[in-house]
């Protein structure tokens, strides 16, 4: 089964050099599909500055940027718009799969994971739109909404049922 990702930028690595920066900024219907795969009513606004630069170590590099966005998700508890601007720096460190790498791959819970370049090529789109889900609130709600527990049924038993309807039959 093939993932199709809303949007993709690739690199090659040995396009990168001493470093290689690039500005992305989808176009509207590109944004048009990212907000469709995040659910979001819409995606005005979307602009990422990235710079990848090798790492002093061999086969490392680290990626750097700032993503700003004007996003439009849905509140939670009142299905309102809810417009959410996002403005995030991140920095993600970079190293070069080794062939026997790529057939396995090991999840480990640790802060300092190292992503894994596969195929000699980096999709800064990928990162883009990875780093404006971690923006985004999981769980939006708008000031001042606030659930309500809507009211238990008493308990409804087959008689009170029959007795609602011989007081229809009554009235009728």
């Amino acid at each position: 089964m093939s993932v199709t990702l809303p949007y993709s930028e690739t690199v090659r690595i040995n396009q990168i050099g001493a470093g290689l920066v690039r500005r992305l900024e989808p176009d509207a219907a590109t944004r048009k599909a990212i907000a469709r795969a995040l659910d979001l009513q819409g995606l005005e606004d979307f602009v990422v500055d990235m710079e990848v630069k090798p790492t002093p170590s061999t086969k490392e590099w680290t990626l750097k940027g700032r993503v700003t966005a004007h996003a439009v998700q849905t509140c939670g508890l009142s299905l309102e718009p809810l417009p959410v601007d996002v403005d995030r720096r991140f920095a993600i460190q970079l190293a070069e799969a080794a062939p026997e790498e790529t057939a396995e791959i090991e999840i480990t819970l640790d802060e300092d994971d190292t992503d894994l370049i596969e195929d000699g090529k980096i999709d800064l789109g990928q990162y883009a739109v990875e780093q404006l889900v971690l923006s985004l609130d999981p769980f939006p709600r708008k000031p001042g909404a606030e659930f309500v527990q809507p009211q238990e049924p008493g308990e409804i038993s087959p008689f009170a049922a029959l007795k609602a309807l011989k007081a229809k039959d009554d009235q009728g």
